[in-house]
C-alpha cells in the first residue's frame, strides 16, 4: 500500500534523560549529529541528554535544543536506512514546529538549531520575569473552556485533543481556574509541572525578541506543507512563517485542528511521531482514533519502523 506520510515532531515535556544515547551509540551518522550540535552552541547537549540530571534537561533552554536535535537525528537515520523515505508533509507541537521546518529545508540545522536556542533563553527570561503556570482542563468542550479562560483572565495554551485543553495564565489567576473548572464543564482540572506560562500574554517579551531575530534570518519556502500551530494551515510565504513562528509563543496551539488538516486536507494516511515519549501517538488517536501511528525514540522502535518502511 502506498502511503502518505506525515511527520510529527515533539513538544516540551516531552524530554527524557537517555533521549537519543542509544542512537548516538550505535550510528555515526546521529552520534555526528549530536556533536554538531555541542560544537554549535558550545554547551555539552548531548551529555545532559544522555546522562541527565533530569532537572538540568527540563530546564527550557536545554530541552528545547534537545529534543530539536533529538528529532532530526532520527530523521537523518531514516534517509540513510530507507532510501526511498519520502514524507509529505510535517507539523509539529510547539517548539516542534521549528523541528519540522528544518525537515521541510526552511532553514539548515544549525541555522534551526540557533533559532530554537535563542527561542528558549527568551521564554526562560520571560518565565523568570513571570509568575505564571498552566493547568489541564479534561472533560471539557473548547466553548467550555473558552468561557473558563475568559471568566479567571487567562489564555487558551494549548487545544491539544478533544476534551484535552491546557490554560496558561498568571499562578493566582489559573489556580482559581482550576477552581471553578468542573462549574465550567470540566471533569477535572490539573495544574502542569512547567517553567511559566507558555503560550499566554505572558510570553509576550519572548515573543518580541523572537519576532528581531527571525527578521534577520535567512528561510526559504519549505518543500513540503508545514501546518502551523497558530492557524492549523501549510504557511504561504516566507513572511508567513516568520510570523507564524513568533506569533506561537503567545498563541494557542492547535494541535487538534493541525491533525485534522492532515488528515482532511493534506489525505495523509501514516504518521511518524519522531521524538520521546509516544505522547503525540495518544493525541492523534484521541484526534482521529484508528490512525496509523508509528512513533520512533530510540534504537529498537527505530529498527521497527524500517522494517515496516522497508515494506512499503
Amino acid at each position: 500500500m502506498s502511503h502518505r506520510t506525515a511527520l510529527l515532531f515533539s513538544g516540551q515535556g516531552a524530554q527524557a534523560v537517555g533521549m537519543g544515547k542509544d542512537l548516538a551509540a550505535n550510528f555515526s551518522n546521529a552520534a555526528a549529529l549530536f556533536q554538531q550540535a555541542d560544537a554549535t552552541l558550545d554547551m555539552e547537549l548531548s551529555k545532559t541528554m544522555f546522562e541527565g540530571p533530569a532537572e538540568q534537561l527540563t530546564q527550557t533552554a536545554v530541552c528545547q535544543p534537545a529534543l530539536y536535535v533529538h528529532g532530526l537525528a532520527i530523521l537523518a537515520l531514516l534517509k540513510e536506512k530507507v532510501p526511498n523515505f519520502t514524507f509529505h508533509a510535517t507539523a509539529g507541537l510547539s517548539l516542534g514546529e521549528f523541528t519540522a521546518h528544518a525537515a521541510a529545508g526552511t532553514f539548515d540545522f544549525t541555522s534551526g538549531l540557533k533559532l530554537v536556542m535563542q527561542r528558549a533563553q527568551f521564554m526562560q527570561e520571560a518565565c523568570e520575569g513571570t509568575s505564571g503556570t498552566m493547568a489541564a482542563i479534561i472533560g471539557a468542550s473548547e466553548e467550555q473552556v473558552r468561557a473558563l479562560a475568559a471568566t479567571a483572565d487567562v489564555d487558551v495554551a494549548n487545544f491539544n485533543s478533544p476534551g484535552q485543553i491546557v490554560i496558561s495564565g498568571e499562578k493566582e489567576k489559573i489556580l482559581h481556574a482550576i477552581s471553578i473548572a468542573k462549574d465550567h464543564g470540566a471533569r477535572k482540572a490539573i495544574e502542569l509541572t512547567v517553567a511559566g506560562a507558555f503560550h499566554s500574554r505572558l510570553m509576550q517579551p519572548a515573543r518580541e525578541q523572537l519576532g528581531l531575530v527571525l527578521a534577520e534570518t535567512m528561510l526559504t519556502m519549505p518543500r513540503v506543507p508545514v501546518i502551523s500551530n497558530i492557524n492549523a494551515r501549510p504557511t504561504s510565504s516566507t513572511e508567513e512563517i516568520r510570523s507564524a513562528l513568533a506569533d506561537q509563543v503567545t498563541g494557542s496551539v492547535r494541535w487538534t485542528e493541525t491533525i485534522e488538516y492532515l488528515i482532511d486536507q493534506e489525505k495523509c494516511t501514516r504518521f511518524l511521531e519522531l521524538g520521546p515519549g509516544g505522547v503525540i501517538a495518544g493525541l492523534v488517536n484521541r484526534i482521529r482514533k484508528g490512525t496509523e501511528v508509528i512513533s520512533i525514540s530510540d534504537k529498537a522502535s527505530f529498527e521497527t519502523a524500517v522494517g515496516l518502511l522497508q515494506q512499503d
